[in-house]
């Protein structure tokens, strides 16, 4: 694949406090991501989620993270977050991407979850009916939680792959590893949670320092 663009972008996802937000603003995040996911040890509510999203204006894209939602949740999600984007990390088929879409008047990024190349066989559906789409980590058979969960999958599998302008790359990536994922596999975007945490949902803010700075390196 092709080395990485000059604009290679990062976004900060699960961030639940306003010194965090802060720390992935100054840090130079493209994106912050708030999770609504009560499963989520990131998990925020709409109050504190518009609070932080309100922090977050005119400086970086508000991202709203949700999990197979209804459409009673992506209205509420609109309308008390008032999101640049909204992300779905569920198991939403591409007609489904398409209506909330379309019921939300947002952008949409879909996350597929990436373990063999066959996985990569979804998404030209997905790119049809959503604005950007996220390869992360596929979570184990009987997983509680959607996503990596921190886990990384072989980038080897997007050797040669044809994949959509704007592909953002997840699962597993930290300050140490970072660059060489954007070498690796060339794309041009890249997401984080639990790679810049001390714990779970307990963001790190110079962990967030050192990961924009790793990929700002990269460029």
């Amino acid at each position: 694949m092709s080395a990485p663009t000059l604009s290679a972008r990062v976004k900060i996802c699960g961030l639940s406090t306003p010194e965090t937000v802060d720390a992935a603003l100054k840090a130079g995040a493209d994106w912050i991501g708030l999770v609504h996911f009560l499963r989520s040890p990131r998990h925020v509510t709409f109050e504190q989620a518009s609070k932080l999203a309100a922090q977050a204006r005119g400086r970086a894209e508000r991202v709203v993270l949700l999990v197979d939602p209804d459409d009673a949740l992506v209205r509420a999600a609109v309308e008390a977050v008032d999101p640049d984007l909204i992300q779905l990390h569920g198991r939403e088929r591409p007609e489904r991407v398409a209506a909330i879409r379309a019921l939300a008047g947002r952008p949409v990024m879909k996350a597929i979850g990436v373990a063999t190349r066959a996985d990569l066989e979804s998404i030209p559906a997905y790119d049809a009916v959503a604005d950007r789409i996220l390869l992360d980590a596929k979570p184990p058979a009987g997983g509680g939680l959607p996503g990596g969960n921190g886990h990384r999958f072989d980038w080897a599998i997007l050797a040669d792959a044809v994949l959509p302008a704007g592909t953002m790359l997840s699962g597993g990536l930290d300050a140490g590893n970072v660059g060489g994922a954007l070498i690796r596999t060339g794309l041009g975007a890249v997401d984080v949670s639990s790679g810049v945490e001390s714990a779970p949902g307990l963001k790190d803010p110079e962990k967030i320092a050192a990961f924009v700075a790793a990929v700002q390196a990269a460029r």
